[in-house]
């Protein structure tokens, strides 16, 4: 997954693009886990852009979003947020999701 900032996030929303965000903070045990879900997710879906960053750097993300606990997993399909996700339940459970935006 490739890092993203407030910048390029509203470049997707602006020309109206398909991506996922991840947000994550380093320390969140529970970030790792669901990090390492998404990059098999990833492998599966190669058509559309993964994208990911640590909240402590952008927290306009977070009031952009109204993100409210990290791990967080934002779909944005043609620059509008169709899905937000806290719960990182399985890699199939992921795949399911994201793979109906596709």
């Amino acid at each position: 997954m490739d890092a993203v900032s407030i910048e390029e996030i509203h470049t997707i929303i602006e020309n109206k693009q398909t991506a996922i965000l991840y947000f994550y903070t380093p320390l969140c045990g529970t970030c790792q886990v669901a990090g390492k879900m998404l990059s098999v997710v990833e492998l599966m879906l190669p058509q559309i852009p993964f994208l990911q960053s640590d909240l402590n750097y952008i927290p306009e993300a977070a009031e952009l979003f109204k993100i409210e606990s990290v791990p967080c997993l934002i779909v944005m399909v043609d620059g509008e947020m169709k899905e937000k996700i806290y719960a990182f339940q399985s890699v199939p459970y992921l795949h399911s999701i994201i793979s109906q935006y596709c």
